[in-house]
């Protein structure tokens, strides 16, 4: 593997711009793009008439992006959809359609308590790089993309249960929903938990991938006060395998707080997946005996669910931050300003713990529970990411975890890669 990976960020004038984030940042064999909202660029504000055309312009303000970088629509890898109101999911999916009339990515869809600029949705794309970022080097340009489905998990006619690029598979979220029946399984949050989990592990079942292959877990809930329900059911999944209880495995984690979910589930889980095998063509020494190192650090807080982060290939994946130090485990005091620094504070040490720095990350997360704390968030955000570099994503929700006031994650650049197993 070569170490002269570079993070590749891009912008176009086609596209709406902004000082703290970057529309797509490339590494390897991935584009991060920054989430985008329904924002008319010539003008900078956010379009006229309801959902669908705003649904309409985010995803036009993704193409246009996409054609800055030679790529197309059929390059994207996963969607996330946010919407403010549930109900609005159906027409949000007939734009939707317009655009993905045949081949369709892995997608998730949430609904969220408030999105920037009083929008009524908006939608991130991730996007394959057949090129990649190592300089002067002859690149697997003709990389393909692996989709795959299984009738033991949910199949839905909008989007692809997996698809692979590169070392990565990303999963559509899986719903609660049993496959034989297509509904929703009746009962607790628990039973749902267990449901999303068994579709997940069904998926990669079916492309023969072990579940402790996953590297990074998000989890959607309507309840803050179903988490520690849902946490039962996910420590019987993780470890999962002898190998991995040897070594207390865990993936990284982020737990999100929504306003609603598709079928009116109580939770969704989403999965990033390692791929050792990865998609041909490659040459062998880069293909097989990739491992996964996983690492926690005393200079951050630690949790038994989750790793702080998990490296694989060319990305490391962080659990989700919230403002508690690191010492005594209890939150910040002071209000947003002092949170978002300590977010970002423990972000920093768990990067550098792996002798990174904060000029590798690619994509910042950001979840907030007031969504007008964005300028406060915005004023600390450009002390730690002057250059406005990595692509970004904000959304509010109703709550979150200890109380906090925010809660941040990112994904982290590896040059140097993870070596194969010897």
């Amino acid at each position: 593997m070569s170490n002269d990976n570079a993070v590749l960020a891009r912008n176009t004038e086609k596209a709406p711009t902004s000082p703290f984030h970057s529309q797509t940042v490339a590494f390897s064999h991935y584009n991060n793009f920054s989430a985008q909202l329904p924002i008319d660029p010539k003008i900078g504000k956010v379009v006229a008439g309801g959902i669908k055309a705003q649904a309409e312009q985010c995803f036009k303000n993704i193409k246009a992006i996409l054609a800055s970088i030679d790529h197309v629509m059929s390059d994207v890898v996963r969607i996330t959809v946010f919407v403010k109101n549930i109900k609005d999911v159906d027409a949000v999916e007939e734009v939707y359609k317009s655009f993905y009339p045949t081949y369709v990515p892995t997608r998730t869809t949430v609904a969220v308590e408030a999105l920037p600029m009083d929008a009524l949705v908006q939608i991130e794309a991730l996007v394959s790089n057949g090129e990649g970022t190592i300089p002067n080097a002859p690149q697997a340009g003709d990389l393909i993309k692996l989709t795959n489905n299984t009738m033991n998990a949910p199949i839905s006619p909008l989007s692809s249960q997996t698809v692979s690029f590169s070392h990565y598979n990303n999963l559509s979220a899986q719903l609660p929903i049993d496959p034989k029946t297509g509904r929703l399984v009746i009962g607790c949050v628990k039973k749902q938990a267990r449901q999303c989990l068994q579709n997940i592990k069904a998926i990669l079942e079916s492309i023969d991938v072990p579940f402790d292959d996953i590297v990074k877990i998000n989890i959607f809930v309507k309840n803050l006060s179903d988490v520690e329900k849902v946490d039962k059911t996910y420590a019987t999944f993780f470890p999962d395998s002898a190998i991995a209880r040897a070594v207390a495995y865990v993936p990284a984690r982020t737990i999100i707080v929504v306003s609603d979910l598709p079928m009116g589930a109580s939770v969704q889980i989403e999965a990033v997946v390692s791929h050792g095998d990865g998609t041909p063509p490659q040459a062998i020494e880069d293909r097989h005996g990739l491992i996964i190192e996983a690492n926690n650090t005393e200079k951050a807080p630690k949790n038994p669910l989750s790793t702080q982060t998990v490296a694989f290939s060319h990305y490391n994946h962080l659990s989700a931050q919230l403002p508690l130090e690191p010492q005594t485990g209890k939150l910040v005091s002071g209000g947003i300003k002092e949170q978002t620094e300590q977010c970002l504070k423990n972000i920093k040490a768990i990067v550098e713990s792996i002798d990174h720095s904060l000029e590798d990350v690619v994509k910042v997360n950001i979840f907030l529970k007031n969504i007008t704390d964005i300028d406060v968030v915005d004023e600390v955000y450009a002390q730690f990411f002057p250059g406005g570099i990595p692509a970004r994503r904000v959304v509010g929700v109703s709550a979150l975890l200890e109380n906090a006031l925010i809660q941040m994650d990112v994904v982290v650049s590896n040059a140097e890669g993870t070596p194969p197993i010897v």
